[in-house]
């Protein structure tokens, strides 16, 4: 049966329940997880789940069309991986940590890196983005808000360089998220190989700069999340040595499958693993990915202040960019508890960790905290000391158009 189909055609949907045994479906799925034939009926197709469509529905809406393409992908586990981005066509963007950035493709990173003085000496962050900025201002605006925040972060380090070459570190910008563009690419993408690309690309780099696997960190949004995870697995094979650190950004399930292999995203992947949950029940997931897993305002459609589940989703993105920025390191103090609720009752007596760049890296466990519905989301930021941030990082913006991410506007 074609997946696709699978989706689009209620008899063929519901064919799909009605072939498989009724012990077997208790096997697969617990009850409140069956769909009936009514809902079957109503089940929405992949085409009507694209960026477009999720950022016009409201949040409610666009988390039940989501939740209810999920479960369907799940029956008999008919929505198989089906496609891999070359990497000669996956855009990416070095930022040099004195800002200045260069423009390749996954391909070529291994040997542009090489070409520059100095690339590796400090931490490389590899950012790997999830979903498409060209089809989405929201997405484009959390990106930018994002490598914004680390180009502020290098020049605040370079200034206490004190006449020395700036060497504050480098970001790596592997924007699969552009090769995302149809919701038919972004569920059926083929987690397993494309994470292997990264990971070969990785090794070559690292190789050819000299640059030690506890220098570098991955930073990865969406369904790129479990990208990340597999490119840490096949690291590990293939070197014996794990990468530092893997950061996920509201990861989302994952849609394409092959039976009995790992495909997700979980702890082990890297040294340390944390993941910033803002959509659990909308664009991303309530299962625990990490050593750590943070749900901010606990596990729910969206975080406060987005009217939609891509909107909730980025905030991730935007929450841990405002960590990055030097003195907002310890802006979202997350503590260990069970419940949202036992959280604003103060009742927790867990673990506190910051959520974001500060973490502290021998925490584990399911964290949760308040935020903002607006910037600044932290609750301990200063509202003028973010207000500065942001002026100064458009005012470094508008004098560099070498990269869509730092050139467009907020």
């Amino acid at each position: 049966m074609n997946p696709l189909k699978a989706l689009c055609v209620v008899a063929l949907l519901a064919a799909s329940v009605l072939a498989v045994p009724n012990h077997q479906q208790s096997l697969k799925h617990k009850p409140t997880q069956w769909l009936s034939i009514n809902q079957l009926k109503a089940a929405p197709s992949v085409e009507d789940v694209s960026i477009e469509n999720l950022e016009r529905m409201p949040l409610d809406e666009g988390a039940k069309a989501l939740q209810t393409i999920y479960h369907v992908s799940q029956i008999n586990n008919d929505l198989k991986p089906a496609f891999t981005p070359s990497p000669s066509n996956i855009p990416v963007t070095i930022v040099k940590s004195n800002g200045q950035m260069v423009s390749t493709t996954l391909d070529k990173l291994a040997g542009t890196t090489k070409q520059m003085p100095d690339f590796g000496n400090q931490e490389v962050t590899v950012f790997i983005t999830g979903l498409p900025s060209q089809k989405s201002e929201t997405v484009r605006t959390a990106n930018h808000d994002l490598v914004g925040a680390y180009v502020e972060r290098f020049n605040y380090e370079n200034s206490k360089s004190h006449g020395e070459a700036p060497n504050a570190g480098n970001l790596v910008i592997i924007d699969l998220g552009e090769q995302l563009s149809t919701s038919k690419h972004y569920m059926l993408l083929d987690i397993r190989e494309t994470g292997n690309q990264i990971a070969h690309e990785l090794i070559k780099m690292m190789e050819m700069c000299g640059i030690p696997p506890n220098s570098v960190h991955i930073v990865a949004q969406n369904i790129a999340s479990h990208v990340a995870g597999q490119a840490g697995r096949e690291f590990e094979r293939e070197t014996g040595k794990q990468i530092s650190r893997i950061t996920a950004l509201d990861p989302s399930p994952v849609y394409a499958k092959i039976c009995n292999c790992l495909l997700s995203l979980s702890r082990g992947d890297a040294e340390f693993v944390d993941a910033i949950h803002t959509s659990a029940w909308g664009m991303g997931t309530t299962e625990r990915v990490g050593d750590v897993d943070i749900f901010p305002n606990g596990p729910s459609k969206g975080v406060p202040g987005c009217d939609n589940v891509v909107k909730a989703s980025m905030r991730a993105t935007h929450y841990f960019a405002e960590s990055v920025r030097p003195g907002q390191e310890h802006s979202f103090p997350a503590e260990e508890t069970s419940s949202f609720d036992e959280l604003r009752s103060k009742n927790t007596c867990g673990k506190r960790v910051y959520m974001g760049l500060a973490i502290d890296k021998d925490a584990e466990g399911d964290f949760m905290l308040e935020v903002n519905e607006k910037s600044p989301f932290g609750k301990r930021t200063p509202a003028h000391q973010q207000r500065n941030c942001h002026r100064a990082h458009k005012s470094s913006s508008s004098s560099s158009t070498s990269s869509k991410y730092w050139s467009s506007s907020n």
